[in-house]
């Protein structure tokens, strides 16, 4: 049996800010009502459901333009990693989201979220990566990431 909840805020995975969905009771009950994200579907509490949608969609135009802006500067760039190699030429290592967002703010001055990242499993090679992020509202850009093997000096 489902439980029908309006949500206060967004939920990754469920809804945004102002939908009626339904959950299992044991979610609603023990994590999105005690952590004030959500309130049982309710005559009453319906009403403030159209109050929740005008805040949401002016969170929603602010987000839009905050992520047009970071994929214009985004687009394009190109992020090089120098790593380590051994002698046949293999990784040691491999780079992660989270390389990619240290080197992305260095690099940039821009602050990503891990969620942004379109990147299914560390880099482990050499070479040049197209990388897609989706940042807020469906924006999406493309980055590469260059992948160096370090030059051992003998």
């Amino acid at each position: 049996m489902a439980t029908q909840l309006l949500l206060l805020q967004d939920v990754d995975h469920l809804g945004r800010k102002g939908d009626v969905v339904n959950t299992k009771p044991g979610f609603a009950y023990n994590f999105l009502i005690p952590k004030g994200v959500a309130v049982v579907a309710t005559k009453a509490t319906l009403r403030r459901q159209v109050k929740l949608k005008d805040e949401r969609l002016k969170i929603a135009e602010q987000d839009r333009k905050e992520a047009e802006e970071m994929a214009s500067r985004l687009q394009g760039e190109t992020i090089s990693f120098t790593v380590k190699v051994d002698h046949e030429g293999h990784m040691y290592g491999s780079v992660s989201t989270l390389d990619i967002i240290d080197l992305v703010k260095m690099q940039t001055g821009i602050e990503l979220d891990k969620r942004f990242i379109g990147l299914k499993h560390p880099i482990k090679e050499t070479g040049v990566f197209a990388i897609t992020l989706r940042l807020k509202e469906d924006i999406t850009c493309e980055i590469h990431v260059k992948v160096i093997p370090e030059q051992h000096v003998a």
